[in-house]
Parts: structure tokens; sequence; C-alpha cells
């Protein structure tokens, strides 16, 4: 194995898997410990392993943040651009010496996933001339896959299907019962693995079509699903807000397999490339046990109008009767909804119980400046929801501090007419990534829950104005 100083900005020719990977990690281990010198004695931050899964909606409002954190980034991200190069050039040439397509070059950039790939073309070996086969090691692997996997078409997408969806409940279950953890490597390595893993063992044999291969990597996720709701692990919330998310990253996974077994001379190290794909994820999710990332705060903010003052309206605010069942059909589905609101004190030290179909949220009021600001943090948080299960009650890890109400607030403002715009924020964190996809989902949600609550103290005031006048 011979390294050579231009193999690190040639983007022409090609490198051997050895030298590829051993220029991989020395390159990762140097800059993660030149990042982790300058943020932590330059900027005195923090500097963690997955850090370098920024968020792109993040880096892409770069001006919008704090003249520090801009600073911050912006040398992040100038430190980083030597490296992308060298990691991109020699991406490209690993992909030349295998024979595999220029394009998948965008694996690269992919969190997570890169990862994967990156251990993958570690193990590939280099594309063997037309009429050549690779002999090597793991003869009696080799043999043992091809008198187990059928080469049938159908029997080999059944089996496909069987062990990934076997392998994908037993790494759900440690990702979750046993580390606690709805982290990158649940929602992306997992996907991904599944979707490659399952097209690999399809292709076995003979190349299948691409239809075919993004057919057996779509009934793997759906089994999953299946699987983990039937062994009472997950519920069917959760498992369908996964869904989508969980579908396009292992379509990406199959896509990758679907290149891969169109080359019977790459299929000769399937063993060295399965037992990569088996390993990979328990170990992405130790490490992220490990250094678990920092949860970002999200804020959501929801608004009506309504036809009274504010010192009516503010009644109102502090507590408020019980609501009427709900109609929306997100709360049918089992999301937790308020119900009613109660304050025990008034002014500042007061504590307001927030009462949810789930239990209540316990909030010591900070600010009461009457009738303008109520403002309070939380001390205790109810479940978000009760699952859909087969079973009596399941209690999956992610109904208890998975997503936490950190604080929240109502704004009354004065209009004109006698009238208030009355705005009530939520501050919050979750623990499930990625945190952008999945704050998707819980922005939607909390503003269905401000709705029935402005909703309910607008009919309330004006109802009980009406009958005044």
């Amino acid at each position: 194995m011979k390294i050579r100083l231009s193999d690190l900005w040639r983007w022409d020719g090609t490198i051997g898997r050895g030298p590829y990977a051993v220029i991989g990690l020395l390159g990762f281990a140097l800059k993660h410990n030149i990042d982790r010198f300058v943020a932590m004695l330059v900027f005195h931050r923090p500097w963690g392993l997955f850090n370098y899964w920024i968020p792109p909606t993040r880096a892409l409002r770069i001006t919008s943040l704090p003249r520090a954190d801009q600073t911050f980034l912006a040398t992040m991200v100038a430190m980083a651009l030597p490296f992308i190069w060298v990691g991109v050039v020699l991406t490209l040439r690993r992909l030349r010496d295998a024979g595999l397509p220029p394009g998948l070059v965008v694996m690269f950039f992919l969190p997570l996933v890169n990862l994967i790939f990156f251990a993958l073309l570690s193990v590939m070996p280099t594309r063997l001339p037309e009429g050549f086969e690779e002999l090597g090691s793991g003869g009696r692997v080799r043999a043992f896959l091809d008198r187990t996997i059928p080469e049938g078409e159908l029997a080999s997408a059944a089996l496909a299907v069987l062990l990934t969806v076997a392998f994908g409940v037993a790494a759900t279950a440690l990702s979750t019962a046993g580390l606690q953890r709805y982290g990158w490597s649940l929602f992306v390595a997992l996907p991904f693995v599944l979707g490659l893993g399952s097209v690999l063992i399809y292709g076995y044999h003979r190349p299948r079509g691409y239809a075919s291969c993004l057919a057996v990597s779509a009934i793997s996720i759906l089994l999953l699903g299946v699987g983990l709701l039937a062994v009472a692990i997950e519920g069917a919330i959760c498992m369908a807000m996964a869904a989508p998310l969980a579908l396009v990253i292992s379509s990406i996974g199959a896509s990758i397999g679907y290149v891969i077994q169109r080359r019977p001379d790459v299929m000769h190290p399937a063993p060295s490339m399965m037992l990569v794909l088996v390993l990979s994820v328990p170990g992405l999710m130790e490490a992220e046990h490990a250094a678990p990332p920092e949860p970002p705060v999200f804020a959501v903010r929801t608004s009506i109008e309504i036809n009274a003052p504010p010192e009516e309206v503010w009644r109102q605010v502090v507590s408020f009767a019980e609501i009427p069942p709900p109609q929306d059909p997100l709360f049918r589905l089992g999301i937790a909804y308020p119900t009613r609101a109660t304050l025990d004190g008034r002014g500042v030290g007061a504590v307001r119980h927030c009462v949810f179909s789930t239990g209540a949220f316990v909030e010591p009021i900070q600010v009461w400046d009457e009738p303008h600001l109520l403002r309070f943090s939380v001390a205790a948080n109810p479940p978000p929801m009760q699952e859909w299960t087969p079973y009596k009650e399941i209690h999956p890890p992610h109904l208890q501090g998975f997503l936490v109400s950190r604080q929240g607030q109502f704004l009354l403002t004065p209009l004109p007419g006698n009238r208030t715009r009355l705005e009530g924020t939520t501050w919050y964190q979750h623990h499930l990534w990625h945190a952008s996809y999945w704050q998707l989902w819980s922005d939607t949600v909390i503003h269905h829950i401000h709705l029935r609550v402005l909703r309910h103290i607008k009919r309330e005031v004006e109802q009980s104005r009406a009958e005044h006048l």
C-alpha cells in the first residue's frame, strides 16, 4: 500500500481501498482535533463528533444568527474547506477505482450516511478486468451465502425482507429501550442500511431491476413498522410520523445497492460489505449514546384576535373552565390536548396548572404584567400522546422526556375598537433527530394546541361580553 502526497488533492486517476481508508481515518482524526482545539480555546465552546451534522437550514440562515454564532460557524466552515476538497477528490477516485458512477460522490455530503458509505468504499475491491474474478479470502462465507440465498427473484426478495426486518427490530430495540436514544443512527443510519442491505441480498446472485429494488426496500421498512407494533416496541402514531423519512432514506440506500449489485465482480466481497452494514448501525448508536448532541430550542407562536379589551381577556388567560371535547382529528388520533387551566395564588410565584388529556403541565409564573403579559416556566410535562397499539398500553421511551416544554407565555396587545390580539408562545425541546424533520411534526401539534386554547378563550370572552351588553 503506497500513499503519495498528490493523493490529497488530485481529482483524476484512481486510489485503492487501503490508501483511501488510511487517509480518510487520519484526515478525520486530524480535523476533529483541530476543530476541537479552535472551538474550545478560541471560542470557549464544546465540540463533539455530532457537531459536524449541523442542520443545513441553520447554516443557510447564518446571517440571522447572533454575531458570535456567525463568526464561530464561518470559522468552522472555512477550516473545513480543505478537508472537504480532500474528501471529495478521494471519494471520486475511489469510485472510479471500484467502477462505480462518480455521481455517488454526493453521498459524501449526507450526514451519517457518509460514514457508512466510507466504510463500504474501504472494503470494495478495485474493478477487475473483463474475464477476471477476485478470489481472495472469505470463500467459505461466500459458499455459505451461495447456498443460503435463493436464486429465484421472489424467494431472494422474501429472504431479504425477512432478514432486514429482523435486524431492524433488534436495532430499534437497542436504540430505544436499551440506549434511550431516538437519534441520527435510528432515523437515518438504520433505514439507509436496511435499504442497501435488502437490495444486496436480493441481487446477490444476479442483477435486479431498479423498480423491484426500491419495492423490496420499501416493503422492508413497512414490515419493520408492523414488526415494531407487533412486539410492542413502538406505537402506530410514532411510526406513521417516522415513515416518510425512513422511506426516503431507505430508497437512497436501495439506489446505491442497485448500482452495486449490477456488478458481479463487486458482489464477491459481499460478506465484507454485509458485515460493515451489520456492525455500523449498533456502532453509531453506541457513539451517539456516548456523546449525545444538544437539542435545539424551538419556539411556536400562534395568535388570534378577540372582540374585547385586554382586561376582560386576561381573566380567561390565567385560568379557564373545561373545554368541550375536541373535534380536531389530530387530537382524536391520540395527541394530548388541553382540557382546563387552574391557578394557585396570584402574581409572580403563583403556579398555573394546564391540565391535558394525559396529565397536567405545572407552570410557575415568572412574569405577571396584568393585563399585558403572562410568562411561566414549565416544571413538569405530561406525556405528549397516547400511542395506538393492539395491546392494552405500551410505554415507549419517547413518551417521557423526549418532547419537553421549557417556557410559555401569553401576550395581550390592545387593538383599535376595544379589541385584543392574544398571542401564545411555547418554547420547547425534543430529543428526536434529525431535529428539523421532527420539528415539522412538533410545531404542527403545538400550533393546534395553541389554537384549541385561544379559540376557547375567544369564545368564552366574547360570549360573556355579549351577555352583559
